[in-house]
């Protein structure tokens, strides 16, 4: 079994709101959600996933990954209870998790994070969509004008809004946050460990190589083989420097936090 991490800022002026740990028996990766409103909290985005990413892998154990996840919320809500837990733009992170129990690889997928596999030889991707089906209107309004502008600043304010309205609702979308239940609408499944040849786990900033279309998933796989998690990310930026205003490939800034987890079996 070979395990390959990669993780980089998606500025050198802004610290790394992903967190990450890999390990033989567990692969935990979290994506701090940008903060573009006051949060309430004195801590900050950072300081939370990394909270979170410590307590999520202290709980996996044996214990159902949505559980672990829950009783991590919990914890860590209970870490600073002097700061205003129930403001809409509370810390709040996506998170992937796989757990190799025995002879089962078990996932679990809430917010933005993407695991791909190859199953008895079938590619399969899990990506939890949900946070960019929200704000439809104020997304593609925001889509409409160049990174760096007032236009796209005012625009992504208030689509960040709207988005946080929607934020841990049955019609919106779910994320860790101070509410263990939202554990509990994460995307999970298992797949029998003989029948996985290779798997990765990408926050949003890294699997722009799907979103982007650069890659297909089985590419992905091939050049994280080939290549490692650092080539991958490489690609996403070369992407990025050429379309730096975002017309070509619409997102919300330049480039993003990235993280990539390959593990080969």
């Amino acid at each position: 079994m070979r395990v390959l991490v990669a993780s980089e800022p998606g500025s050198q002026s802004r610290e790394n709101e992903d967190w990450v740990l890999a390990t033989p028996h567990v692969v935990a990766v979290l994506d701090g959600a940008t903060a573009r409103t006051d949060t309430g909290c004195i801590h900050g985005v950072k300081w939370y996933a990394t909270k979170l990413g410590a307590a999520v892998v202290s709980h996996s154990g044996d214990t159902p990954l949505t559980d672990a996840l829950a009783k991590a919320i919990a914890d860590v809500a209970a870490m600073h209870p002097g700061c205003d837990l129930t403001h809409p733009g509370t810390p709040s992170a996506a998170a992937g998790v796989v757990r190799i129990d025995d002879d089962t690889i078990k996932y679990m997928v809430l917010g933005d994070v993407t695991v791909i596999a190859e199953v008895d030889g079938v590619i399969r991707t899990i990506s939890d969509d949900r946070v960019s089906q929200t704000a439809a209107a104020e997304r593609a309004e925001a889509d409409r004008y160049p990174i760096g502008s007032p236009e796209k600043q005012a625009a992504m304010l208030r689509m960040k809004h709207v988005e946080l309205a929607a934020k841990n609702r049955d019609a919106g979308y779910w994320v860790a946050e101070t509410n263990p239940e939202a554990a509990q609408h994460a995307l999970t499944g298992d797949f029998s460990l003989a029948s996985v040849t290779r798997l990765a786990v990408l926050t949003d900033g890294a699997a722009r190589a799907l979103t982007f279309g650069l890659l297909p998933a089985a590419d992905v796989l091939d050049l994280l083989d080939k290549s490692g998690p650092a080539a991958l990310i490489d690609q996403v930026r070369a992407a990025e420097q050429e379309d730096p205003t975002g017309l070509r490939w619409a997102r919300n800034k330049r480039s993003d936090d990235a993280t990539a987890v390959y593990v080969k079996f």
